[in-house]
C-alpha cells in the first residue's frame, strides 16, 4: 500500500474509538467502504487512497494476530505484499458480493435477486415518523476474516477473459412513490410491495396508526445511493383524511355563512351528521365531533372539522355592490375605533 498508517490511525480511519467490538468494527467498515469506494466517487484520487486506508485498517483490526502485533508496536512485514488494488478497483457491486459472502457469477438469477433483496432490506431506514421497523444490517467478513482482498476467483489458465469496462458512475438521487391505504389498513399497518427504479422489489410494512401525508424513508436504495420516500395517502371518497385515530375534514363555507353562522351537513366514517357552525367563524377554526373518529378496541378518536371560507370567483353586479358596501362599513368601523383609541 502506498502509505502505512501509524498506531493511532487505524481506529480513526474507521471513525471508531480504540477497542471497539467486532460488531462496531464491521458496521464502521461497511459504512466507510460505501462512502469512499471509487465507483461512487468518480475515480477521485483522494477517495481511492482513502478506500485503500479503510481496507487496510479493517484487515488489521479484524485479524487477531495482525491486530495484536500492531497494538504491541511490532509492525508488519509488508515486503511480500502487493497492493490488492494495483490493477484497479472492482465495481461496488462486486465489492459487496465479496464483502457479504455472495458468490458473484456462480449464483442463479433467483439467488441474486434474493441477495439484493436482503441488501435492500438491510439498508432500509425507518420513516420520518416513529413506528417503522429498523433492523441493524448484518455484514460478513471477506475471505480470511479481513477486508476484501481484491483477488479474482481462479479461472482456467487457457482462457483469458477480456476486462469488462467499468460501469458509469451514477449520481445519487431521491425518488418517491405514493401508497394509498384505506382507514382500516392505516389503523393496523399494511404490508406493501414497492418496485424501485432498477426493478428491485422491496416489501415494507407501514406503521400502525399511520396518517395521511406521512412520509416513510428507505435509505440508500435508489441507483447511486439515494433515498426512496413513500408518501402515504389515507383518504375516503367523501374527503375524510385519517391521522391515527383522528379524522380530519375541511368544510367550505361562504363568507355569509361563516359570518352569520349556519347548520352544515358533514360526512363521517359512520354517516352524515348535522353540525352547527357558530357565527363569526374564520378560516382555520376547528370544530370537534366527539367519538366520530376511528375505533381501536376501547379507544375512539374524534373528528375535527376545519372551516375554510371560499369566495365565489365570478360575482354579479348585485354581489359586487354588497361586497363594496361591506368593505365601506368595515373601513368606517376601523376609523371609529381608531378615533376612540386616540381620545
Amino acid at each position: 500500500m502506498a502509505e502505512t498508517l501509524n498506531r493511532s490511525d487505524y481506529w480513526a480511519v474507521l471513525g471508531l474509538k480504540p477497542g471497539g467490538d467486532a460488531a462496531s468494527l464491521k458496521r464502521a467498515f461497511r459504512e466507510q467502504a460505501r462512502r469512499w469506494h471509487p465507483d461512487l466517487n468518480g475515480s477521485d484520487p483522494v477517495a481511492e487512497e482513502r478506500f485503500k486506508q479503510v481496507n487496510e485498517a479493517y484487515a488489521v483490526l479484524s485479524d487477531p494476530r495482525r491486530r495484536r502485533a500492531w497494538e504491541q508496536g511490532e509492525g508488519e512485514d509488508s515486503s511480500g505484499e502487493t497492493d490488492p488494488f494495483a490493477t484497479g478497483f472492482p465495481t461496488f457491486e462486486a465489492y459487496l458480493d465479496r464483502l457479504f459472502g455472495r458468490d458473484g457469477g456462480q449464483r442463479s438469477a433467483r439467488q441474486r435477486d434474493e441477495a439484493d433483496q436482503r441488501l435492500a432490506d438491510d439498508d432500509a431506514a425507518g420513516p420520518v415518523r416513529s413506528g417503522f421497523p429498523q433492523e441493524e444490517p448484518r455484514a460478513q467478513e471477506g475471505p480470511g476474516g479481513g477486508a476484501w482482498s481484491g483477488r479474482s476467483p481462479r479461472r482456467d489458465s487457457s482462457v483469458t477473459p477480456s476486462p469488462s469496462p467499468p460501469p458509469p458512475v451514477r449520481a445519487a438521487s431521491d425518488a418517491e412513490s405514493l401508497v394509498e391505504l384505506t382507514p382500516e389498513q392505516a389503523l393496523a399497518g399494511e404490508r406493501v410491495e414497492i418496485e424501485l427504479a432498477d426493478g428491485l422489489l422491496v416489501e415494507v410494512t407501514t406503521p400502525a396508526l399511520a396518517g395521511d401525508g406521512w412520509r416513510l424513508r428507505l435509505a440508500g436504495v435508489t441507483p447511486g445511493g439515494g433515498d426512496h420516500f413513500l408518501q402515504l395517502r389515507v383518504r375516503t371518497a367523501e374527503g375524510l383524511r385519517i391521522d391515527g385515530l383522528r379524522v380530519l375534514y375541511q368544510l367550505d363555507l361562504t363568507p355569509a355563512d361563516a359570518a352569520l353562522g349556519c347548520q352544515a351537513v358533514v360526512p363521517t366514517l359512520r354517516g352524515q351528521v348535522r353540525l352547527r357552525v357558530p357565527a363569526g367563524s374564520s378560516s382555520g377554526r376547528l370544530l370537534r365531533l366527539r367519538g366520530r373518529g376511528l375505533e381501536d378496541g376501547e379507544r375512539v378518536g374524534d373528528q375535527l372539522v376545519e372551516v375554510r371560507i371560499v369566495v365565489p370567483e365570478d360575482l354579479d353586479g348585485a354581489e359586487e355592490a354588497l361586497y363594496g358596501r361591506l368593505r365601506q362599513l368595515a373601513e368606517e368601523r376601523d376609523e371609529e375605533g381608531g378615533g376612540e383609541g386616540r381620545g
